[in-house]
């Protein structure tokens, strides 16, 4: 399968790139820092540019199969309005290349998500992190109106712990008082998820 890649040098990106090279894919990986990925040299086909642009994502996406987007924002609590931006260009890249199918990473307690979460959670999400997940909702809000063959992902909190290949997912899961998942296993299920039809056009509430 030939995967591109956005958000390929944040650690969730990471992640995807390694699972899918040991799966045999070919990945292209669209990045501001084309550097950071020095390391892949040869296995993977890495274009400098930028997310938010649809012309630079246009020309990473000509020739794929599908798109998995792991953007994020680090330990930043603002968005400025990335997500939304991505996903725009996203949008009009795809209606350019003919490239459907999209895996897109948020975070759960975005858009509907929140009904779900415990107490502990929904003060976190509307307080620190409500201007990132305000962006976050706007971004999937126009990717749930377009006519792409998604998938969005949202996983409960992000460790930096190794796969456990055991996790929850679901389209509502039940949350334990302090959900985690690692990164290593999103990428699993996500990678998982690009291959097959089952969950486009869902969301996957994924957690431990």
């Amino acid at each position: 399968m030939k995967l591109l890649v956005l958000g390929g040098t944040g650690p969730t990106g990471r992640h995807l790139i390694d699972r899918a090279l040991e799966s045999g894919d070919t990945v292209t990986v669209l990045a501001r820092r084309p550097e950071a990925l020095d390391h892949l040299k040869g296995r993977v086909t890495v274009i400098a540019g930028d997310a938010t642009s649809a012309h630079d994502v246009a020309k990473a996406m000509t020739g794929q199969d599908a798109t998995i987007s792991a953007l994020g924002r680090g330990k930043s609590i603002r968005a400025d309005s990335l997500f939304t931006r991505a996903a725009h260009a996203v949008i009009e890249a795809a209606a350019e290349t003919g490239v459907s199918r999209l895996v897109w990473l948020s975070s759960f307690g975005v858009g509907d998500t929140f009904a779900s979460a415990n107490a502990v959670q929904k003060l976190m999400y509307s307080t620190f992190l409500r201007n990132i997940y305000a962006d976050k909702k706007n971004a999937e809000d126009a990717i749930r109106a377009c006519d792409l063959e998604w998938t969005l992902v949202y996983p409960s909190t992000l460790t930096n712990g190794p796969a456990r290949g055991e996790y929850r997912v679901g389209d509502r899961v039940e949350m334990k008082p302090l959900a985690k998942i690692s990164r290593a296993d999103v990428a699993e299920f996500m990678h998982t998820a690009v291959r097959g039809g089952e969950w486009i056009r869902r969301g996957a509430v994924i957690t431990d």
